[in-house]
């Protein structure tokens, strides 16, 4: 092709022209069709440019549409600022002009508007016209072709579709404007989103006055939305460029992933719409209120109909006989059940008292007790195991914690004293109310006093000198006491039937007794025993601070141990262990007034005491748990 310069006319000053050369001849030049020069041109002609003979005449029936008419400037310009690299992110519709349809244009409308764009910005065109075009791969009609490629594919058309930029994903929110212009605010969101449904003839969203079929068949086709939006366009890379085989399927893998990860929130987003709808339609409301009103009228209907409705009595009698039963039957089984859970509990109260008691008797010991001398730190041991003994579970928690919280020893000791002072103030105040229990008791009438010089004909001085030993035994504080000293009394008196309500009776008519008549009763025991024992120790009706006595074997008269005997005896029993040599002869050095053979004894009579104690709690509970089962 012979290209000619054109120069344009000389200006209005100028005279005349001046020849600075001449045009050299024209000469023919033999080109051949080989190379990779030539090879790229063809694979550009084939693919890009318009050319063959079928299509010339198609096009030459467009241009009477209007196919090479002038186009927009601002068209032009677009056109211009485009790189054939980014092909990706640039909007295809708006390449061809149909911005305005976009997703609405037809097929035709889309060859049209490509010829269109092909007889206007062709390279051959412009090269025509005087403009330079030289790099074709560079050109922005390649992002014109690129357009064509994909809108003219209806299966790479869809993949573009789906990702339209020009699309709003945004949905209404639930407010108070959303709910009073409801049909204004949702119709146009779901006519935009209907463009993604893979079926046809949907229900349209309606009116105030659409019936109830027409809203539920709306929203049963919306919340089974059947979408056909994909996002293979978006792919970041192209299987196509993977060297291997593995590579590919990798590349393919990872868009995959990419794909349905965009495909699930674009269904989350249609759930969305669809949920903010139903909640704002006021239709929904409307036939929510209507169906509540109906079921209310149901309900009231049936309720008349059973007020209304007698039948057989005795069918009904028979039924409620067998209610009854199954009842009994049920509240049986519940108090069966209630009394495992008590014993469970019972239980467990008995570890987490056992677990409590430990720890207090390791951060005493820790401690030293808070003693500073022997003496001392035998009222401690005392005081730390009345604690142990008479705290409930609850009060020694919250001993231990904030024995626990306490910074040094003497927090410690002044939490630990502060404690066995008012377990010690609790103790007189009970001692105080059960006396002054007995001395109310006084002024009953006669009928009481003969019932009581009954009860109290069946008792023998033994059975007296066994209570006064029981009490003092058990103090006020133990745990179901007088069930205690019943079931102690029945284990080792001459009866076996003491209950402690008789019990309780019997220890309060020795409370009330004059002080002669007290002596007197001391006296006839000690005399008893006497005559049926030999020689033993008399026994005297005592509260509970009063020391027990001992005796030697030998039927002498024995000596009393003291309050301060009996707590050297303990601090050396703690001091010494059973592994230490010679154990009895340094007790005995600790206890001046004794002597080795008084303090094995008065252990003796101690370790018999506390295993007398413990049967007859055990005693005592057995007892509860049978009466409770009964």
């Amino acid at each position: 092709m012979v290209q000619l310069l054109v120069l344009p006319p000389a200006p209005a000053g100028e005279s005349g022209a001046v020849a600075f050369g001449k045009l050299t001849e024209l000469s023919q030049v033999e080109v051949e069709p080989v190379g990779r020069w030539f090879e790229a041109v063809y694979q550009n002609a084939r693919t890009r440019h318009v050319s063959s003979a079928a299509s010339i005449g198609s096009e030459s029936s467009d241009e009477g549409d209007g196919g090479s008419a002038a186009e927009d400037p601002a068209e032009t310009q677009y056109l211009l600022s485009l790189d054939p690299k980014e092909w990706k992110s640039q909007d295809h519709y708006r390449v061809l002009g149909l911005q305005s349809k976009r997703h609405a244009a037809t097929e035709h409308d889309i060859k049209k508007a490509y010829r269109r764009k092909v007889l206007l910005h062709h390279p051959d065109k412009r090269r025509t016209a005087g403009e330079q075009v030289r790099d074709l791969e560079r050109d922005y009609f390649s992002c014109i072709t690129r357009a064509y490629e994909i809108l003219g594919n209806p299966v790479r058309r869809r993949s573009y579709d789906s990702v339209d930029p020009e699309f709003d994903d945004d949905i209404p929110v639930n407010c108070a404007e959303s709910r009073n212009n409801f049909f204004a605010t949702f119709g146009p969101v779901f006519e935009a989103n209907a463009r993604w449904s893979t079926k046809r003839n949907m229900p349209p969203l309606g009116d105030e006055n659409s019936s109830r079929d027409e809203v539920d068949r709306f929203y049963h086709f919306w919340y089974s939305f059947d979408s056909w939006r994909e996002y293979s366009y978006l792919d970041e890379e192209e299987k196509e460029k993977g060297e291997n085989r593995e590579e590919r399927r990798w590349i393919e893998k990872q868009n995959r992933a990419a794909r349905q990860k965009r495909k699930r929130e674009e269904m989350q987003r249609i759930r969305q719409l669809v949920d903010t709808a139903y909640a704002c339609d006021p239709r929904v409301q409307r036939f929510k209120e209507e169906e509540r009103e109906r079921k209310l009228a149901q309900k009231r209907a049936r309720q008349e109909a059973a007020r209304a409705r007698q039948e057989m009595e005795e069918k009904e009698r028979q039924e409620r006989e067998e209610a009854e039963r199954l009842e009994r039957e049920r509240q049986e089984e519940d108090a069966r059940q209630q009394r495992e859970k008590e014993r469970r509990e019972k239980e467990n109260l008995r570890k987490q008292l056992k677990k409590e008691r430990k720890a207090l008797e390791a951060v005493c010991a820790d401690d030293g007790h808070y003693a500073a001398d022997a003496e001392e730190h035998v009222v401690r041991l005392q005081q730390l195991h009345r604690l142990c003994q008479l705290l409930s579970l609850e009060e020694l928690q919250q001993l231990n914690q904030a024995m626990e919280a306490a910074s040094n020893v003497d927090e410690r000791k002044s939490l630990f004293l502060e404690k066995a002072k008012a377990l010690e103030e609790r103790l007189e105040r009970e001692k105080a109310e059960q006396l002054g229990g007995a001395q109310s008791g006084r002024s009953q009438g006669g009928g009481e006093k003969g019932s009581s010089a009954s009860s109290a004909s069946s008792w023998t001085p033994d059975d007296v000198q066994l209570l006064v030993k029981a009490v003092n035994l058990f103090p006020a504080g133990t745990a179901n006491r007088w069930e205690v000293v019943a079931a102690f009394l029945n284990q080792h008196g001459a009866t076996s039937d003491r209950t402690a309500k008789e019990v309780l009776a019997k220890a309060k008519s020795l409370q009330k007794l004059d002080p002669q008549l007290k002596e007197e009763a001391n006296r006839k025991a000690y005399e008893q025993h006497q005559k049926s024992l030999g020689a033993k120790a008399e026994v005297a009706f005592k509260d509970e601070s009063t020391p027990s006595q001992r005796f030697d074997g030998d039927g002498a008269a024995a000596v009393v141990w003291q309050a301060e005997e009996q707590r050297l005896l303990e601090q050396a029993l703690k001091t010494y262990p059973a592994s230490t040599p010679d154990r009895w002869d340094r007790i005995a050095e600790c206890v001046p007034t004794r002597s080795k053979k008084e303090c094995m004894r008065r252990y003796k009579d101690l370790v018999e005491l506390v295993k007398t104690k413990k049967a007859a709690q055990q005693a005592a509970a057995t007892a509860a748990a049978q009466s409770g089962r009964k």
